[in-house]
């Protein structure tokens, strides 16, 4: 990397018609779970220059053994995209926890703000994030997000858990239909 480029941090979350990261309770039956090929496709190309991965403490807990796990399966480790996420660093942002079981990760209890600043600034290649609301309400809030991809499944849900708390203009860079009804919406904020 040339001397002064910040690695960039993308968020790829799944989102609801009308805006809700889950619903009122966390739900998420409304998700497109079967994802078409041209869907996989583009989440490859997305975390292909990703190589670290940040998570909230509550999505982390379901997230790494569930990848793991996929891993593990013969039947689900080439296909899933398994051995991106077993195999790239993870940190876990939490403020509860000091050790999370699970390959390559390691629980970061410091200021968000100030890590994933100092995070951008060291060499590497791209940050991605992924959700768990209040995590990603925060990353939002603080400005720290460079390139937004919401995942707009085919389902309003009425009410739900949102990740935008305030107004946050964007950018409109891409917006791609797949297959399975899911449609991506990439954007960058205006800064």
């Amino acid at each position: 990397m040339s001397q002064g480029t910040m690695r960039k941090l993308k968020l790829q979350t799944q989102v609801s018609v009308d805006g809700f990261i889950a619903g009122p309770n966390g739900e998420m039956d409304w998700l497109t779970w079967n994802w078409s090929d041209d869907l996989n496709q583009y989440v490859t190309e997305l975390t292909d220059p990703v190589d670290c991965i940040l998570l909230g403490r509550v999505l982390a807990q379901g997230f790494i053994p569930a990848w793991e796990g996929q891993l593990a399966n013969p039947e689900t480790a080439e296909a899933s995209g398994a051995n991106k996420m077993v195999g790239t660093p993870k940190i876990v942002f939490s403020k509860t926890l000091d050790h999370l079981d699970g390959q390559n990760v390691q629980v970061e209890k410091g200021d968000l703000v100030e890590v994933i600043t100092r995070l951008k600034a060291t060499p590497g290649k791209d940050l991605i994030a992924y959700g768990g609301g209040n995590f990603v309400s925060n990353l939002i809030s603080h400005g720290l997000i460079d390139e937004y991809y919401l995942f707009v499944n085919p389902a309003a849900i009425g009410s739900g858990m949102p990740i935008f708390k305030e107004r946050t203009n964007l950018k409109l860079v891409n917006a791609r239909a797949f297959e399975c009804g899911v449609v991506v919406l990439h954007y960058e904020p205006l800064r």
